[in-house]
């Protein structure tokens, strides 16, 4: 059979681990965006300094292998969606942890309206109720294209899948809740104006009044 296969770590852990202003800022994004553990931040980081370190060496040669290399780089990214159409490899020292993190499935499927926290949206990719298309995701840190994300949905064996879903039930009466809660504060502003404007118009016809 042979020795199996040494795994290998998908990131790069940080020089100096006890950084205070670093942990803090990571508690805010694990609560952010729902994650499980910070290594997760890791990965998405150690992704964005493989494609940062490439951009930078593309940018300073100027040979026939690496005009090609770059319009292989640009397009994952702008098919990831993390670049526009029209960007340029400078444009890849601009990303953030967060660019990538906001084109992790779990992210998209909650910005999509079909979770209503990023906690329930990681609770059902990895229950197996998410896929793209006839394509099963379990794993919430899978970086979705702009094509794949046209295709995302519930499983179609999922019980989520089902619109009368109590899940799906209750999501559309949050969403309901929400819309008329706006409502009010709209209408008392109207009116708040309504009243404002006609003591304006009365001060107004009084004045006259006292000229005459």
């Amino acid at each position: 059979m042979g020795d199996p296969k040494k795994l290998r770590k998908k990131y790069a852990t940080p020089r100096h681990p006890w950084n205070k202003i670093a942990i803090e800022t990571e508690k805010v994004i694990v609560k952010d965006y729902g994650l499980g553990k910070k290594q997760e931040i890791m990965i998405a980081n150690s992704f964005l300094k493989k494609y940062k370190y490439i951009a930078k060496k593309l940018i300073a040669s100027q040979t026939a292998q690496s005009e090609v290399e770059k319009v292989q780089v640009l397009g994952k990214l702008q098919g990831l969606g993390l670049l526009t159409m029209d960007a340029e490899l400078d444009q890849i020292l601009a990303l953030d942890v967060k660019s990538i993190l906001n084109r992790r499935i779990q992210s998209v499927l909650f910005r999509k309206g079909l979770a209503r926290t990023m906690r329930q949206a990681r609770q059902f990719i990895v229950h197996r109720h998410v896929a793209i298309g006839d394509k099963e995701i379990t794993f919430p840190s899978y970086l979705i294209s702009l094509e794949e994300e046209t295709h995302l949905n519930f499983r179609g064996k999922s019980t989520l899948s089902n619109e009368d879903h109590p899940e799906r039930k209750n999501q559309a009466k949050e969403i309901h809740k929400e819309a008329e809660a706006v409502k009010p504060i709209k209408t008392e502003k109207v009116e708040s104006a309504k009243e404002l404007e006609d003591i304006a118009m009365s001060e107004k016809e009084l004045e006259e009044v006292q000229v005459e």
